[in-house]
């Protein structure tokens, strides 16, 4: 069956290249571009997710700025976001690659993080989704996004959903 005619439903095989050095290196360098052109244009561009299924019905996306837990420096990643009131959800899919996101490994060491949203810059507090937060959350981003399904049936993890809440 040609993935034109293939039911939305039908899971597809993970990419045997999806946890290879060089799709490392590309989302590193397609996430730095992105970073570059949100930050230049207040989120006039790049500030919309148009890939899989965000081409039809494009995915919010905002500017994480962790601590390095290693280097202590800032590290700014362009991610798709959901907001739950206040807070600000982040998932951290890296597109169902085998290991979580070496941004979610600074949250998770330094929980103090900045999120941009257009022209909107805030400090939030970070914390990982626990089990029933997700299963609420879950399925509020696979409506936004629904490739995150296709993403968790790949991945040897349990994606974590990331639930930033503003900084008091």
């Amino acid at each position: 069956m040609s993935a034109d005619n293939r039911s939305r439903d039908t899971p597809r095989a993970k990419p045997d290249a999806l946890d290879s050095a060089a799709v490392g290196a590309i989302l590193k360098w397609g996430s730095r571009a992105n970073t570059a052109l949100y930050k230049a244009t207040g989120g006039r561009l790049g500030a919309k997710w148009r890939i899989g299924g965000g081409f039809r019905k494009p995915v919010p996306v905002c500017l994480l700025t962790t601590t390095g837990r290693k280097s202590g420096e800032k590290r700014t990643v362009p991610l798709l976001c959901l907001r739950d009131g206040d807070a600000v959800v982040l998932i951290a899919s890296q597109g169902g690659r085998k290991n979580n996101p070496l941004w979610y490994l600074n949250l998770v060491a330094d929980p103090d993080v900045t999120i941009q949203i257009k022209n909107d810059t805030r400090r939030f507090v970070a914390r990982t989704a626990d089990p029933a937060e997700r299963e609420r959350l879950w399925p509020r981003y696979a409506e936004i996004y629904a490739d995150v399904d296709q993403y968790q049936e790949w991945a040897d993890r349990t994606i974590p959903l990331v639930i930033c809440e503003p900084a008091g």
